[in-house]
């Protein structure tokens, strides 16, 4: 299995933290089972301290890492397709640019496709943190066979996309990212991937640290949010996905806790963990 090869897949913009950026890259650099290619889009012009860093990495992994620059600012979704499109590989593990992989994350997801051939799709469980990973702040567990996937699925979204490894052709085949339901651009994607019989594993040890700041509870409110979260759950409930007591009993509440006042919503992320 060591000789399993995998691309890693980042996106970054200008608002994002250099320091947080390049633990996020070195988390990377440092897997059990390494990655001979490393894909990096910068989604639009960066800062001057981002560009350091990047420089930086350039210089130690010139021969694995590709640097993708856009010219604007398009969004994760067009970010991630067209980072796809220079992977080399069939499988990929996504990162996203402030987070923290266990240095043995890679290693555990190749071990489920090496043992499981037709998984297409694989995350874990990840620790929230604040400033600092001695700073918990929760924890994302998730089902881990793929029927319990499917039915979890219906109600949350069933993988965390920061922890993700999948395989190219299968994101292709739904589709690829799509930018139509925004702040839920992966659970749409995996909803389509598993309508396209893409399989599904979870693993049931702590593979990332996921930075978590103190007000994303507030990103998670406010009309447009719950707007956008309804107008998610009717699709799936128009693709037949969920049904529309799962609708009513779902998706329903979920919005009502996203116009409620910041504190009682607080409390409610803080039971859930959505």
């Amino acid at each position: 299995m060591d000789d399993v090869k995998y691309s890693v897949l980042m996106s970054v913009y200008s608002r994002e933290n250099a320091a947080f950026f390049r633990d996020a890259m070195n988390s990377i650099w440092v897997q059990t089972i390494p990655a001979d290619d490393f894909v990096l889009v910068c989604d639009g012009p960066l800062t001057t301290e981002l560009d350091e860093v990047i420089s930086e990495m350039e210089k130690a992994h010139s021969d694995i890492l590709q640097i993708i620059r856009l010219k604007e600012n398009s969004g994760l979704s067009n970010a991630l397709n067209e980072g796809m499109k220079h992977c080399k590989n069939e499988l990929i593990a996504r990162m996203d640019s402030d987070d923290i992989s266990c240095p043995d994350r890679c290693e555990k997801q190749l071990k489920i496709f090496h043992e499981d051939p037709e998984t297409d799709l694989c995350s874990g469980n990840v620790i929230e943190f604040a400033d600092s990973i001695d700073h918990i702040t929760g924890k994302r567990e998730l089902p881990e066979t793929n029927d319990e996937i499917i039915a979890f699925s219906r109600k949350r979204n069933p993988f965390n996309h920061p922890a993700v490894m999948y395989k190219k052709t299968a994101v292709e085949a739904a589709g690829g990212y799509s930018g139509e339901y925004p702040l839920f651009e992966d659970y749409y994607l995996w909803i389509r991937m598993l309508m396209n019989g893409s399989r599904g594993r979870n693993i049931a040890e702590t593979i990332l640290y996921m930075r978590t700041p103190g007000d994303f509870y507030m990103r998670r409110g406010g009309k447009k949010y719950a707007k956008d979260m309804l107008a998610f759950h009717r699709w799936m409930k128009d693709e037949g996905w969920i049904t529309n007591r799962t609708y009513v009993s779902g998706a329903v509440p979920h919005a009502v806790i996203c116009v409620v006042p910041n504190s009682l919503r607080k409390a409610a992320y803080r039971i859930l963990h959505t």
